[in-house]
């Protein structure tokens, strides 16, 4: 363990991954932590009033924990292609009589509220991922004692990150679920095995690793742990957990043997993500254009419908190609499972 990690106290090196929109909640942080390693906080898509609430209840545990903000990398959507999206989407909208927005919203997801948040009431770690902020933004985090994790998926994005002063590097490979941390959103990035993705960035930086992606068995965790990684971050794996905040249309797609693969697709976010393939993926991955987050907004309605009537087949189902091994159980159990061959 790489006495970055070890100094706020985690004694395995099994992590459990942000999941923004749901998944990680402040029960499945504490089960981290119960496990001996640590969970994140995830800052995507809330304000930063509900972050505050929920870090104070988990700062209320006396335990080490991180928060993940994203970074703004925007990518503008072509508003032609936005409405014409949109119009290819109405069907899907009517089945829960709702009209999609016309406007389009370009956001920051309140970065500079969050920031401004953690900068006033420091926590042990903040990790970055979509985008890698300015120097000045890891410098002032330094200065308030907060250790600092930038996402990667690239030997050339560690580089920027080492040059920013990140202290660590989550690697995150093509294999992981949801979102893609890569900072050229508007490309799709290469499926290259976590392993060789961890050689090429220690060849080209010397800080430490958390390689993640994919990781769902022992097996695996130790393959990432030889290749280089000073610990991993799992999330897939946790989604059925009894912290797990994902919903049922989510956790019973996850143990649907008729569900066989995932694919990574812009349709629901404009963003390239991974989940479980369903009728949206068919029927929409080819003609989304990139767009985040306009894409997003765009369809978070739509989601939320579906997930209230149970309709898995119009909800982003975010998923790891590890997903069959998702199970029902408490999270520091799964946590456990995975160290137990190191």
């Amino acid at each position: 363990m790489h006495s970055s990690l070890s100094g706020l106290g985690v004694t395995s090196p099994v992590l459990a991954a942000p999941m923004a929109g749901g998944g990680t909640t402040p029960a499945l942080v504490a089960a981290a932590a119960s496990a001996g390693g640590l969970g994140f906080v995830a800052g995507g898509y809330k304000t930063a009033e509900a972050l505050a609430e929920q870090i104070s209840q988990v700062r209320a545990l006396g335990i080490s924990f991180g928060v993940n903000l994203f970074a703004p990398n925007p990518v503008p959507v072509d508003p032609a292609a936005y409405r014409r999206y949109a119009g290819a989407l109405q069907a899907d909208a009517d089945r829960y009589g709702l009209d999609l927005p016309q406007a389009i919203t370009e956001d920051d997801d309140h970065w500079q509220a969050k920031l401004d948040l953690l900068l006033a009431g420091p926590v042990p770690l903040v990790s970055f991922t979509f985008g890698l902020p300015d120097t000045s933004v890891f410098t002032r985090l330094h200065r308030a004692g907060t250790l600092v994790a930038q996402t990667v998926t690239s030997a050339d994005e560690a580089r920027l990150a080492a040059d920013a002063g990140a202290d660590l590097l989550l690697v995150q490979a093509a294999a992981a679920g949801g979102h893609s941390g890569t900072l050229t959103p508007d490309r799709v990035p290469p499926a290259v095995p976590l392993p060789r993705v961890l050689g090429e960035v220690g060849a080209a930086v010397s800080l430490p690793l958390v390689g993640a992606g994919g990781l769902a068995t022992p097996e695996a965790v130790a393959e990432a742990l030889s290749a280089g990684a000073t610990a991993v971050a799992v999330g897939t794996v946790l989604l059925r957990s009894d912290e797990s905040g994902a919903s049922k249309p989510h956790r019973e797609a996850l143990a649907d043997p008729a569900r066989r693969e995932t694919v990574v697709t812009r349709a629901f976010t404009g963003r390239p993500a991974r989940g479980l393939r369903n009728a949206f993926t068919d029927d929409h991955s080819g003609e989304a254009p990139a767009g985040y987050p306009a894409l997003h907004h765009l369809t978070s309605a739509l989601r939320k419908a579906a997930v209230q009537a149970g309709d898995a087949e119009r909800v982003n189902l975010w998923a790891g190609t590890g997903y069959r091994h998702a199970t029902a159980e408490p999270a520091a159990d799964i946590l456990t499972r995975l160290s137990h061959r190191l």
